[in-house]
């Protein structure tokens, strides 16, 4: 074949690239060489979707083009040589018009920060192309042949921290026609009253018939002549043959120092992380024995490149193939089962064999190894010129595959009936999977996984069954590798099903699956692999002719359905695939007001659409200057340590290298800070000790951000231990070594009333109770990012992806000697803030800007992932200890509260947090309240904070309080809710000064409004039905109310109208995805518009907020606490009337010479007339009401799978109280947001460290922030418009922190389903040996809903029924 450069095209555009690195991924070249930077960098593992682009590769033998999604952070550029690129930029741009997905994110108010969504609209156009295809029936116009399953699921691996995920999920299921409309939720294109057919109609239209040209001609040309790469070129080989593999191999085995790599995809990097480059690459996927799919009736033969995502496609095909015996079905569930792993563009691109060579090689916990275990599935290995044939189970069982040993292709067998069909002729094969997952819909390693395969018999007229053959395989639980359950297997051949048996087999299993030590919730896996046994057997006991006449179509009817686990159950299976769909439609309540026209109107986010196109530039898109520069933190692993020197293990400096930055080239005239609050400083860098894992040590420059990255990686950092101090690592440490932050005066909570008194009054107490809380991460999905460009007269400019640039200003300035003014920090928009973008990303600017300047030459850097998380903190952990003292009703009389809050190693913001959480938690009238609260200075990174930051831990200990007393007196929690609410008059005692008029008081209208809306009542009585019906599921509901405090801070604003009548507003506050700038227009429009002449009714489309600079808009302040909206758009509305007054006399005047004026006339006759059309303020709100409360409840309902501790949240109701909304579209949005990243903090999320306080939990494989599939299945908010609040700004009401407090009400739900459970497993022992006082940890992950119902509950089952059986005897 002949070879040539490589050449693919990307959004039509033709790229040849004559020489280039074979390491380089296609999104490194997307964003270093194209001008298309809608491809983002979130975690560089594909796990968020956010690099997600649609490859299209031309299938000459067809003719025909396949397209499918791929992550470019994976695919390496040369792998697409042939292949043409689609960004969503390709689908459409401001220029030539938006495509009908960016149209729809916008108008369903889909995009916030917008940094995730350019992948997720590349995620549904893959999908939609891909719907085209099928010879489904032509949809209506306007619409696509997706249906509506499938529209959730295309963006099911794409991660976004921002929306909650529902208006996403309903902008990609606007296009299914399979879909009601009026199902939709809240959009810009229509009015709910409007008719359905008109509903449509108004949608962005979606024409199918004339489709984006994926592929372009001139490249279908070039593919034609079918070159490969030149080989010398690009140290990139594609033999042909798997003769030429084999010569290949053989050569480079005897060339010493080269490393060779043999790829398919390269999604394995993914997992194991590549620290350094290989020599020579060799593409596998030119090979036809590894790409073919051979289909007979005994089975079918898969190449070891064949995609998964192919050979979903072929075993579907297979169900037709009228395979005997359930062989088609078998099929069906091994696909369905194989669209859990990964994502879609994952599988897209991920071969089987690389899967399954994983798991050989390097023990990766593999699903399909488990599946094709059972099945009998054979291998063909190549290793020389000697090819053989083993089993699975002995290839994954022989010693790792060497460099030269190919795994050519595996067959799975049809299913074979044990004996003559003729002799038994009811003989039936069972087949399963199983698959106990953070996720159910994928993007996470399975817990435990499993394969289940049997020949039964029925006996004694079907109400039994005789195992004549048995297979079990369990994987991914902690062990080398995939499985087989021998001992079990043969102790249940031959034997009646029975519920002895079935005790005795788990027993046997639970010695068999045992996870190696060291291994995470050990015991909770078992016990996995003992409830899918169970789950699988339990039907043959009792289970009649229904299993003898479904067999392998799915018997698990007559067992009671276990829920969301993932099993390949063909009860809901069409051709293995399932088209239930994973939300239900909401409900969405919202009172726009037109009173302040255009504020109060629920308009469309600004810079939506080029948010969703990948135009809207964010601090890594910013084309780098010449001669730019790129850097890596080296930080310290240890967490007290002196640092000696930082090297590199070889004696020639790693590519690239430009540089180390130290604090030793901080210059004489500065100072060595890299932060500072009002409570203190940090360094930026380490002097000489280093105060915990992740402190900064040094920044590695070099010349691109992969060699920064590598050389950071490769540096070593001699450290001197001796002469030290034990670090303090716990916060009990911190309390034996009075390792404290001292807590200013002025943020120091009051006690209320009499404690000792309320104590002595309470008819029971409950003493020394104690709650533990963790830390969270942030996950914002632009990671922290800067650019340093030195300009002239010794000037720096920054730009800065931050909450804060006036204090990176500052800190920048000291830091490098030089004035204020010769510093300039510039943020357009933040791609996720939630608190991280704050203190924490000052140091990341100042460092920039020190390399920048020691340099001289501009500076970039942006932090991968891995990095982010083990640096850059979180959410304060805590521990808590409460006394509670409360009579025989329920009234709480008097609480007291000892708190240890881990601060880290530098106070950040630190000691704000006491105050903060204490205002949520005096939610409730505890009578008195009293407490004892240190902030603890560790050796962990510091802390900072994370949205809502203290007030959420306030919120929750209020509750478990209330849950304790409710469990205590045995009487249900909401009861005890309603007895402790607050009345006005308490309210005014605990929040003295900030409880505001009575009028303003809500909670208790929230509170009962929140019950009709939910219908509460009702779904309680219906719990306890279900309850008392079902064995394995148990549903929980809970309400529950909050109260959080919000302080208004002083913020600039600078309106200025130009010659055209347009308008450019400048305001302190940074957009985070919030809709700061949308309200900000908003009020702009209103407060000009109050002029009132011919134009200013179309005054919104002429606002345009402009980037944050600290040089241009001086006090900026901080964006957060919830407040910096709507303080920005006081300081706009001042603005506005300083210029209507100026305004006002040249409109008087046209008005006497022309009677009319137009909009336009005025602003010239204005300019022409030298009248100042600038105006600027400093908003300081009234220090007698800067500070108010917010109300809301929140009513959610759970469903807890007792088999797996999986919970599933069925619905969420929250009403919410936000005044007189500026923009109801907006703070709806920042509603659910908010509320789902709760529930991340309470059920999903988990910030593992080692006793180091190393991150272990540090990327997308091992930290999980909630996805479209674990989400409420339905979500309905109400906007509350509660009417006037004259202190606030248009009686408005802040949004974006409170409602994160009310994913509580989940946590809750599910500790009332446990408690259900337990209750059950009590009655079944007939001893009461589980405590009914429990603590659900937080977050409520699988493992330990699971431990809380009984990591024994299967025997305890079996143990009660086999009793009950034999007393009935």
């Amino acid at each position: 074949m002949e070879e040539g450069n490589l050449v693919f095209s990307v959004n039509g555009e033709r790229f040849e690239v004559p020489r280039i690195h074979p390491s380089t991924t296609l999104l490194e070249f997307l964003r270093s060489n194209t001008s298309f930077k809608s491809v983002k960098l979130g975690c560089g593992e594909g796990g968020c979707g956010a690099c997600a682009v649609l490859l299209s590769k031309y299938d000459s033998l067809h003719d025909r083009v396949e397209d499918y999604s791929v992550s470019s952070c994976l695919t390496l550029l040369c792998s697409v040589n042939g292949c043409s690129i689609t960004t969503s930029e390709g689908l459409g741009n401001s220029k030539d018009g938006f495509h009908p997905i960016h149209q729809r994110m916008a108008g369903f108010h889909a995009s916030q920060c917008g940094f995730c969504t350019p992948g997720m609209c590349v995620s549904l156009f893959s999908a939609l192309v891909n719907a085209e295809k099928t010879d489904r029936p032509e949809p209506p116009p306007g619409f696509s042949k997706l249906r509506g399953a499938e529209a959730e699921k295309a963006i099911a691996g794409n991660l976004c921290r921002c929306t909650g995920y529902r208006p996403i999920v309903d902008a990609c299921k606007s296009f299914a026609a399979d879909v009601d409309i009026e199902d939709l939720g809240l959009n810009s294109f229509w009015k709910n009253d409007e008719r359905k057919e008109n509903k449509a109609a108004k949608l962005p239209l979606y024409d199918p018939s004339h489709p984006i040209s994926t592929f372009p001609n001139f490249l279908r040309r070039e593919m034609k002549l079918g070159a490969v790469l030149n080989t010398e070129q690009y140290s990139w080989y594609s033999p042909t043959s798997l003769d030429e593999l084999h010569r290949l191999l053989e050569f480079y085995e005897g060339e010493k120092g080269v490393r060779v790599k043999m790829i398919v995809s390269n999604t394995g990097s993914s997992y194991y992380k590549e620290l350094e480059n290989f020599d020579k690459y060799i593409d596998l996927r030119h090979i036809p024995e590894l790409l073919e799919i051979k289909r007979d009736h005994t089975g079918i033969k898969f190449g070891a490149g064949i995609t998964i995502t192919k050979a979903i496609e072929s075993l579907r095909e297979g169900i037709h193939d009228k395979f005997m015996d359930g062989t088609e079905m078998m099929f069906g569930k091994v696909a369905y089962h194989l669209e859990k792993i990964a994502s879609g563009f994952i599988r897209n691109s991920a071969s089987l064999g690389g899967n399954l060579v994983m798991a050989q090689r390097n023990q990766f916990p593999s699903d399909i190894a488990t599946i094709l275990i059972v099945v009998n599935s054979t291998v063909d290995i190549m290793t020389s010129s000697t090819r053989k044939t083993l089993t699975l189970e002995k290839f994954l069982e022989m010693p790792p595959l060497d460099s030269r040993s190919i795994l050519v292709s595996f067959y799975v067998p049809a299913l074979k009936p044990t004996c003559d069909a003729s002799s038994k002729s009811n003989r039936k094969l069972l087949f399963e999977t199983y698959r106990a997952a953070p996720r159910p819909l994928g993007n996470a390693l399975a817990y435990l996984n499993a394969a289940f395969l049997a020949d039964v018999s029925p006996c004694n007229g079907y109400d039994s069954f005789i195992v004549n053959n048995i297979m079990l395989s369990f994987g991914a639980y902690g062990t080398k590798h995939a499985i087989r359950a021998r001992k079990v297997e043969h102790f249940l051949m031959g034997k009646t099903v029975n519920l002895g048996v079935l005790y005795e087999a788990t027993q046997l299993l639970r010695a068999v699956v045992v996870p190696e030590p060291g291994v995470s919730n050990s015991v909770y896996r078992t016990s996995l692999a003992v409830a899918f046994l169970f789950e699988f057997l339990i039907p043959l006991i009792g289970g009649g002719t229904k299993i003898l006449n479904v067999g392998l179509n799915g018997y698990t009817d007559s067992f009671p359905n276990t829920g969301p686990v993932m099993k390949a159950n063909g009860n809901h299976l069409d051709n293995g695939i399932n088209h239930q769909m994973l939300l239900l439609p909401s409900k969405e309540v919202i009172a726009s007001s037109k009173e302040h026209y255009p504020v109060g109107l629920p308009v469309t986010k600004a810079g939506a659409a080029i948010q969703a196109s990948g135009e809207a530039v964010y601090v890594d898109d910013i084309p780098s200057p010449a001669n730019c520069l790129y850097g890596a933190y080296v930080y310290s692993t240890k967490p007290l340590a002196k640092v000696k020197d930082v090297t590199f293990p070889s004696e020639s400096p790693p590519d690239g290298l430009a540089a180390i930055i130290s604090f030793k080239d901080i210059p004489k005239e500065g100072v060595n800070i890299g932060s500072k609050t009002i409570f203190g400083s940090e360094p930026l860098f380490v002097e000489d000790l280093a105060n915990s894992v992740g402190d900064r040590i040094a920044l590695v420059v070099a010349d691109s951000q992969k060699h920064a990255d590598m050389a950071s990686n490769a540096a070593v950092v001699e450290y001197d231990m001796e002469n030290l101090d034990a670090p303090i690592l716990t916060v009990e440490d911190a309390v034996e070594r009075s390792s404290f932050y001292e807590i200013p005066l002025f943020l120091r909570s009051h006690p209320v009333g009499d404690f000792p008194k309320g104590m002595a009054e309470a008819d029971h107490t409950i003493m020394g109770a104690k709650i533990s809380l963790p830390s969270q991460y942030y996950f914002y999905m632009e990671t922290q990012a800067a650019l340093a460009v030195p300009d002239e007269d010794n000037c720096m400019v920054v730009y800065s992806s931050i909450q804060c640039p006036e204090f990176a200003h500052s800190t920048i300035a000291r830091c490098l000697g030089i004035p204020y003014h010769n510093v300039r920090v510039i943020t357009r928009r933040v791609g996720g803030g939630f608190g991280g973008k704050g203190i924490k990303s000052i140091a990341v600017a100042t460092t920039c800007a020190l390399a920048a300047h020691r340099l001289r030459r501009p500076v970039r850097i942006y932090v991968n992932r891995k990095t982010d998380m083990i640096m850059f903190g979180g959410r304060h952990p805590m521990k808590i200890t409460y006394d509670v003292g409360f009579k025989s009703d329920g009234k709480i009389t008097a609480l007291h509260l000892e708190l240890l809050i881990d601060g880290g190693m530098s106070e950040d913001v630190s000691p704000v947090i006491p105050k903060n959480l204490m205002g949520s938690l005096k939610k409730y009238h505890w009578g008195a309240l009293s407490f004892d609260i240190k902030v603890c200075r560790t050796n962990h990174v510091s802390k900072s904070a994370m949205r809502a930051p203290g007030e959420v831990q306030g919120s929750y200990i209020a509750e478990a309080v209330i849950e304790h007393v409710a469990s205590s007196l045995s009487i249900e929690v909401d009861a005890i809710r309603n007895r402790n609410l607050h009345t006005y008059s308490s309210l005014s005692v605990f929040y003295k000064g900030t409880a505001g008029e009575p009028e303003e008081y809500t909670l208790p209208l929230v509170w009962e409004k929140v019950a009709q809306f939910s219908s509460f009542n009702q779904r309680v009585e219906m719990i306890k039905q279900f309850n008392g019906c079902h064995t394995w599921r148990k549903r929980g509901i809970s309400r529950v109310p909050i109260i959080h405090e919000v302080m208004v801070r002083p913020t600039p604003g600078k309106v200025g109208i130009l010659a055209d009548g347009s308008i450019v507003v400048e305001v302190g506050g940074i957009e985070l995805g919030q809709g700061l700038w949308t309200k900000v227009k908003q009020m702009t429009a209103f407060g000009l518009g109050s002029i009132q002449c011919a134009g200013t009714e179309d005054l919104l489309n002429k606002v345009r907020v402009v980037q944050a600079d600290t040089v241009s808009m001086l006090q900026g302040g901080f964006t957060a606490g919830s407040t910096t909206s709507e303080s920005s758009c006081e300081a706009v509305r001042i603005c506005c009337s300083i210029l209507v007054e100026r305004l006002t006399p040249v409109k008087m005047m046209l008005q006497e010479q022309n009677g009319s004026v137009t909009w336009e006339t005025l602003i010239l006759t204005a300019y022409a007339q030298a009248v100042n059309l600038l105006a600027s303020t400093l908003y300081t709100p009234d220090p007698a009401s800067f500070q108010y409360l917010n109300y809301g409840a929140a009513v959610s309902e759970v469903e807890i799978n007792l088999l797996t501790g999986e919970t599933t949240i069925l619905q969420s109701d929250i009403v919410y109280d936000c005044g007189q909304s500026l923009n109801p579209a907006v703070d709806l949005g920042q509603i659910e947001g908010a509320f789902v990243q709760g529930i991340g903090f309470f059920m999903t999320e988990e910030y593992l460290f080692d006793s180091d306080g190393f991150a272990i939990a540090n990327g997308t494989w091992t930290y999980k922030i909630p996805t479209v599939d674990t989400i409420p299945k339905q979500i309905n908010v109400e906007v509350m418009n509660s009417g006037h609040h004259k202190d606030r700004v248009l009686s408005s009401k802040a949004s974006g922190e409170p409602p994160l407090l009310l994913a509580c009400s989940v946590h809750c739900a599910t500790r009332a389903a446990i408690k259900t459970a337990r209750q059950q497993v009590v009655e079944w022992s007939g001893v009461d040996d589980i405590d009914s006082m429990f603590q659900l940890s937080v977050p409520a992950t699988m493992p330990v809903v699971k431990e809380l119902c009984g990591f024994d509950i299967v025997e305890r089952y079996l143990k009660h029924s086999i009793a009950s059986s034999k007393n009935l005897e």
